[in-house]
């Protein structure tokens, strides 16, 4: 345990409780965040969650100040994610408020710490769903930095250095993050598009690297929203033939044009049947309780089955007979570490594999977050940080 932060990374996860820089300036719009005086707080604003509503309303913060390690960046686009929606209601726990959510953040370099090599002043950076870990655990070491017990989530999580108390979101104007935490955007991508990446990105970006599944391979995706239309994307992209699963009818002409060989609307269960035991591996993105069992049906015995959306209370019902008789390989996966971020951001540059999105104005937040709750997102809300 961290003594100083008074929760191990197992702990948040389980109960969601929330319990000297130099600096090197350069001309950016956010003049009065850049240039803050060195030991200062720096000003930001943002929408932050006040209360279990999960309502954002405008609030203005500060945060620490640029340490000889950190990168402050002028945030461009931040993009909605349901993990947003669950954390700020608390379904994952009790929560601090007021708390800013966001963690597909996109901006621009306006100051660096005296030990920064890694950013300038000017590049274009990014910054996911973990901003500190200890950095030499053998986690940090190997395993996946997001698996370390001194992890700092992105919001809502304890920060000694943070004025509030805790980190703060991107669905701000600006944010202070050790560099080792921010990656590098491409030129050849736009902000707007590279910000889903950040999480839907990566969130599904490693678990299908590791499936190590071959050329023609049946890969089945089911929840098609932000990580789902991204897991068909990358999926297809790396040769598999896709079979998506989902529950709105609407979206079956969007699923084949991501490149998916089959959209199979499962407005009942047994619509699963005919599928049963055809896929080499599933990745599902359901982010509340469902028959899991009936889902594996469809996957090959001692073929692999990953779960990465996180319902409510983060706990899943699972039938042990129904699982058994499917005889898969059920595991799950959270996020990636900033290799397959960094990995993930250049893989979809390189390939032309971009996000479907709709940018929107930060006033539409709260109405954008009733349709992703609703199923009515296509596929990723991006939130124009300009408009602040």
């Amino acid at each position: 345990m961290d003594k100083k932060k008074g929760l191990t990374r197992r702990e948040f996860i389980e109960t969601s409780t929330i319990a000297g820089a130099s600096l090197m300036l350069g001309n950016t719009p956010n003049a009065s965040a850049a240039e803050t005086p060195a030991n200062q707080n720096i000003p930001s604003r943002g929408y932050a969650a006040t209360d279990e509503s999960g309502i954002l309303t405008p609030w203005e913060f500060e945060r620490r100040p640029v340490g000889d390690n950190d990168v402050l960046i002028d945030i461009k686009f931040a993009s909605i994610c349901h993990s947003d929606i669950h954390q700020m209601k608390g379904h994952w726990g009790p929560q601090q408020y007021p708390q800013v959510p966001g963690h597909e953040i996109v901006g621009v370099v306006a100051a660096v710490g005296k030990n920064v090599t890694k950013f300038k002043v000017g590049d274009r950076a990014g910054v996911g769903c973990m901003v500190d870990t200890c950095l030499e655990c053998e986690d940090c070491k190997g395993q996946g930095e997001q698996y370390c017990p001194e992890t700092t989530f992105t919001y809502g999580y304890p920060e000694e250095s943070s004025p509030t108390g805790i980190s703060q979101g991107g669905y701000s104007n600006n944010i202070v993050v050790r560099d080792y935490f921010a990656v590098h955007i491409p030129e050849s991508i736009s902000f707007q598009e590279a910000a889903p990446l950040l999480c839907a990105g990566v969130t599904t970006y490693s678990p299908i690297m590791k499936a190590e599944f071959k050329k023609g391979d049946k890969v089945g995706v089911a929840g098609i929203g932000g990580l789902g239309h991204m897991a068909i994307k990358l999926a297809v992209s790396k040769g598999a033939e896709v079979y998506a699963f989902t529950t709105t009818p609407d979206k079956a002409k969007d699923i084949l044009a991501f490149g998916a060989k089959e959209a199979i609307v499962v407005d009942d269960l047994q619509k699963l049947a005919p599928y049963k035991g055809m896929l080499d591996y599933m990745i599902t993105t359901i982010p509340v309780q469902y028959d899991v069992a009936a889902y594996a049906s469809v996957v090959k015995p001692n073929g692999f089955y990953t779960q990465v959306g996180m319902p409510e209370g983060f706990a899943l019902t699972l039938s042990a007979i129904g699982m058994s008789i499917n005889r898969v390989n059920f595991n799950a996966s959270l996020i990636g570490d900033m290799k397959e971020t960094q990995d993930v951001v250049n893989y979809c540059a390189n390939h032309k594999i971009y996000p479907q999105i709709e940018v929107i104005n930060a006033e539409q937040v709260n109405e954008a977050w009733k349709n992703v709750v609703d199923k009515k997102a296509r596929y990723r809300y991006v939130i124009d940080a300009a408009t602040i």
